[in-house]
């Protein structure tokens, strides 16, 4: 079995800088979304940033995230250096966003 270092559901502070025009910035959590086993081989794995500020969306799960309501951004996923997760800070159950992630790509 392949034991991934960074797994799906984990939240990291992730620097999402430089950007382009309206794409989420700065260094701010992000869910790591990528399956493990592609976790484990790729040197990227896939993200949705987190905010605390975001509009109400329907592509947008809310969550609590160290005592303030959250939301990840599953309109803003991004494919990331793994040199750009810096330190974890927690984790976050699949069902509060794959289900939703699902219904957006099918």
């Amino acid at each position: 079995m392949v034991t991934a270092r960074f797994k799906r559901g984990e939240i990291y502070w992730v620097n999402l800088d430089p950007t382009v025009g309206s794409e989420i910035q700065k260094i701010r959590p992000a869910l790591i979304i990528s399956p493990d086993d592609l976790n484990a081989v790729l040197p990227r794995v896939i993200v949705a940033p987190i905010t605390s500020k975001a509009q109400a969306l329907p592509c947008r799960s809310e969550f609590i995230l160290q005592g303030k309501p959250a939301h990840v951004l599953l309109d803003q996923l991004r494919s990331v250096d793994k040199s750009r997760l810096l330190q974890k800070m927690g984790e976050l159950e699949l069902t509060v966003w794959h289900p939703l992630l699902l219904e957006m790509l099918a």
